[in-house]
């Protein structure tokens, strides 16, 4: 295939080099450092290639710049939008490895003992033919999201080396913590100004996303009563075991490795402690608004009948809603997801229009007043070493970009 952006490899391989991991204990905004100097570094290359308005957010670790029109028709403002940060697997010292017109044969990680294999990945025998980026297998890949970031800037690029593209105004952004679910808390509505948006966040060629989970997330502390096991009886209160029997209550089959399509679950993250002092870490998910609440208020239950058989407080739970459906606010307008459905049919991709199992920075983003639908990035694997991305879908994720560009004008 036709490759018209010459700089989408080598800077999708630049970027991911850039260590940017986010980091949820932190308290800052952005939570790390290196994302900072990532967004001031895609600055300078905003501002190089003719992007106008370039400015960074220190109030919320946003990058933003504009496309100017090529048009007088008034049309609406569109916005392309990509996260900066990589999920919480080692990202440090990241060395991608290229593998041209992949044969279907196993794929070797570097000098290590792993390997990328149809009888593990399936979904690799879609690349057959293709040039594939891998890991050294010690990190991740940092696809996601950095083929979004680098389609999003070799389709500006693209745009503004041909202004006989008529077309109007776009915004391009890019954000930080998206992975820890905080990267779009203080997204500024009013600064980026703009009709509807896409984040460019999404995996394999085609997915087109408008349906998200409804996301919270559940912290649990229990104080234990910790004495000798030998004289233990009728008097320790052991809070490992008190966690063990917690998890025990809820719905056996809601989990993730037994959910999928529109299964929600409940989700444990982590389980430390000791026998005086455990804590217990989910995230809960459903598509359904109505379920979502009703998982929460059953885990709440289980708590507050757990300190009742007690007599006293001995569980503490904290509950923090993340995020919400985008599909309450999208499927007033479908006007977005149309537009890109219609630009991948024109570019003959089969768009795959499924609901995320999980949610994107366009879930929060849509609810404060911008419908921000999902479109493919070609990242697959995500989060570990196993991670891949095909640049032939990487370039039909560009061409993605620029058609809905040009259908939006039309």
């Amino acid at each position: 295939m036709t490759n018209n952006y010459p700089k989408l490899k080598q800077r999708f391989l630049d970027y991911v080099k850039r260590h940017t991991r986010s980091d949820e204990k932190s308290q800052t905004v952005p939570t790390t450092q290196s994302q900072v100097e990532f967004a001031k570094q895609l600055a300078a290359e905003m501002t190089a290639i003719g992007v106008q308005n370039v400015h960074y957010l220190p109030t919320n670790g946003y990058v933003v710049g504009t496309i100017p029109a090529t048009t007088h028709k008034i049309v609406p403002k569109i916005g392309f939008i990509a996260h900066l940060d990589t999920a919480d697997f080692n990202a440090e010292g990241v060395k991608p490895q290229i593998v041209e017109n992949y044969t279907g044969k196993p794929i070797q990680l570097g000098q290590t003992d792993f390997y990328l294999d149809e009888k593990d990945f399936p979904n690799l025998a879609n690349y057959l033919g293709q040039t594939l980026i891998t890991t050294d297998g010690t990190t991740l890949l940092g696809a996601d999201d950095k083929a979004g970031i680098a389609e999003i800037m070799s389709a500006a690029d693209y745009l503004l080396q041909h202004p006989d593209i008529a077309h109007g105004e776009v915004r391009i952004g890019f954000g930080p913590d998206e992975e820890i679910g905080t990267g779009a808390d203080l997204f500024d509505v009013a600064d980026f100004d703009v009709d509807f948006a896409y984040t460019v966040d999404g995996g394999p060629l085609g997915e087109l996303e408008y349906e998200t989970f409804n996301g919270a997330s559940a912290a649990i502390t229990i104080v234990g009563r910790n004495v000798h096991p030998g004289t233990a009886k009728n008097q320790m209160i052991n809070a490992l075991q008190v966690a063990v029997d917690l998890h025990d209550r809820l719905p056996e089959k809601a989990r993730p490795e037994l959910t999928d399509g529109r299964d929600g679950f409940y989700h444990l993250t982590n389980l430390t402690g000791t026998p005086e002092e455990a804590e217990l870490h989910y995230i809960i998910r459903d598509h359904d608004r109505r379920v979502f609440e009703v998982m929460k208020t059953y885990l709440a239950d289980v708590v507050a009948d757990m300190n009742k058989l007690f007599g006293e407080e001995r569980i503490k739970l904290t509950l923090k809603d993340q995020y919400y459906n985008m599909a309450e606010v999208i499927e007033k307008d479908m006007t977005p997801v149309n537009l890109a459905e219609k630009a991948m049919k024109n570019l003959g991709i089969l768009p795959k229009i499924e609901p995320v199992r999980g949610g994107t920075d366009g879930s929060k983003i849509s609810f404060m007043g911008i419908p921000t639908p999902n479109i493919f990035a070609g990242g697959e694997n995500m989060h570990g070493r196993f991670e891949f991305v095909s640049l032939e879908t990487m370039i039909k994720a560009t061409d993605t970009i620029i058609e809905i560009v040009r259908l939006n004008e039309k």
